[in-house]
């Protein structure tokens, strides 16, 4: 009931007054406020401790208070401090182990697959493509070991059947993977996010006829059209078929993004803030992109937290066919696919390849359940 008297007496004070942070009465040369020394209204005391009082600093009214102690606080003219929807999202993603683990891991294997080749070629002159001289060093070699058979550091994965080293390889493997994957979700970001926002917002039978499009691209095989666009286009380079893969990977794996992001629209289209900048003018490119879409990054950076495992994967199935990444350039799916004609004999070409794009792809959905979580703390109860 106090509380409650509290907040009428404070309603009936600070309807008068700007909730705004004032400091008033410091200097008596400084404007008063119109309605500053207005006789109450009958029958209303006010109550010293909620009235502007020379010095103090009023942040809040205890109207909008959560508890006692913001009452007591914004009576005292505390600081309160602010936040922010990502600074929630961000505490509330350090509190999640998993979304940690992936997010460290994601770091480290990136860190190394960038710098880790030209550290090893500077410390022991070794790089990805370099071939032994002499006919002894041209076979597979155990992990620490040397051709010989003794001890080494040399090679801490090994070597493959023409005797390079393969950790060299796999962090050489680990950039066209990552790259494959990343440039491909922004490429896939680009139309999906412009493509399902304009629909969203225009609507009826544009709208039907460009989700119609949608439907019909999904009900085609996704790897099929892939193998097709890259079968016709196909590259005479090496790295021109990795930027075929950018390009084919990314013009196929936008639907979903298209779906997400106009599920999003259509739920801000009729918001306050949308109707108040077309009703100043605002043209229909500058609401969609300027006031609409940043609304929806929440979603979004999950999606494509999610969507470069995905892509990594169909790269690495592509590459296993003989589709993907071609020699000279490695990726964690062509390292596997030379591995794995030699698990018998030499399992270290598969194992390692492997394990690294298999802990990268976990790293990676630990990470976007954690996001997802941490940006929808409310559906993640449900």
């Amino acid at each position: 009931m106090s509380l409650m008297r509290i907040s009428i007496r404070a309603f009936a004070i600070e309807i008068s007054k700007p909730l705004v942070c004032l400091k008033i009465g410091m200097n008596e040369d400084k404007p008063t406020i119109p309605g500053d020394h207005d006789e109450p209204e009958p029958g209303l005391t006010p109550d010293p401790a909620l009235s502007y009082r020379e010095g103090d600093i009023i942040h809040t009214a205890p109207e909008f208070a959560l508890a006692d102690a913001d009452v007591l606080a914004a009576e005292r003219g505390d600081l309160i401090a602010g936040t922010s929807l990502w600074r929630d999202a961000w505490r509330r993603l350090l509190k999640n182990r998993l979304a940690v683990f992936g997010m460290v891991v994601v770091i480290l294997i990136t860190i190394a697959s960038l710098f880790g080749p030209f550290v090893i070629r500077k410390l022991t002159g070794i790089t990805p493509d370099l071939i032994p001289a002499g006919v002894s060093h041209l076979r597979s070699t155990p992990p620490l070991r040397n051709p010989d058979g003794s001890f080494s550091w040399l090679h801490p994965m090994g070597t493959d059947n023409q005797g390079r080293d393969l950790l060299a390889r796999v962090l050489q493997g680990g950039q066209i993977s990552l790259m494959v994957g990343i440039i491909a979700t922004l490429v896939s970001l680009l139309i999906g996010v412009s493509y399902g926002a304009t629909a969203g917002y225009l609507g009826g039978r544009i709208d039907n006829l460009m989700m119609r499009a949608v439907d019909v691209l999904y009900s085609l095989p996704y790897i099929i059209i892939v193998i097709v666009l890259l079968a016709v286009f196909k590259s005479q380079t090496a790295r021109g078929q990795v930027i075929l893969l950018f390009i084919a990977l990314g013009s196929v794996s936008w639907l979903t993004m298209a779906r997400i992001v106009r599920g999003q629209v259509l739920s801000l289209k009729n918001q306050e803030f949308v109707l108040a900048a077309r009703a100043t003018g605002v043209s229909t490119p500058r609401i969609i992109f300027r006031h609409i879409v940043p609304n929806t990054l929440g979603p979004v950076i999950v999606y494509a937290t999610l969507t470069i495992p995905t892509v990594m994967l169909t790269e690495a199935f592509l590459s296993f066919l003989g589709f993907g990444v071609q020699a000279p350039l490695a990726s964690w799916g062509s390292l596997a696919s030379d591995g794995i004609q030699n698990i018998g004999i030499f399992p270290w070409q598969l194992v390692f390849p492997g394990v690294t794009m298999a802990l990268t792809l976990f790293s990676l959905n630990f990470l976007g359940d954690g996001l997802r979580d941490a940006l929808d703390p409310q559906g993640s109860r449900q």
